[in-house]
């Protein structure tokens, strides 16, 4: 398992942007998880009194996670999103919960990777989506 110092070595986002606590790899599959402690500045006003995880901020956690399956290819490079697709809200995700990532690769075109990835809380579905990301040379 990979703890959030070692993600930090192949994953170049830093933060408040790093959002993934731990990640491992189980074959094909990317597992990692993100405990929401209700203080992350995506809930400051999402929403006062009742705060939420924004949708966009549930891709950007998938799409942290599934990086991590292509690491060794991130080296000297920055995924990108290029794409979201069939991207479904299903229950809302809120301070105290731990969000678990599954994701796998479906398919790949030279530096752009497309993966099927899902969010859960408690084995709950949180969020699902097709994701599409390519990688760019660090200049």
């Amino acid at each position: 398992m990979l703890t959030r110092e070692e993600i930090k070595e192949f994953l170049p986002h830093r933060e408040p942007m790093l959002l993934v606590d731990d990640v491992e790899l189980e074959g094909n599959e990317a597992v990692a998880h993100l405990h929401i402690r209700g203080d992350e500045y995506f809930l400051q006003g999402h929403f006062p009194g009742n705060p939420v995880v924004p949708g966009v901020i549930l891709c950007e956690i998938m799409g942290q996670s599934c990086c991590i399956l292509i690491k060794e290819e991130l080296v000297g490079r920055t995924p990108f999103y290029a794409g979201l697709d069939s991207v479904r809200f299903k229950h809302p995700v809120r301070p105290g919960d731990t969000i678990t990532v599954r994701g796998h690769i479906t398919n790949r075109r030279g530096l752009t990777f497309f993966v099927d990835a899902q969010a859960t809380v408690d084995g709950k579905l949180c969020a699902k989506g097709s994701l599409i990301f390519t990688l760019i040379d660090n200049k």
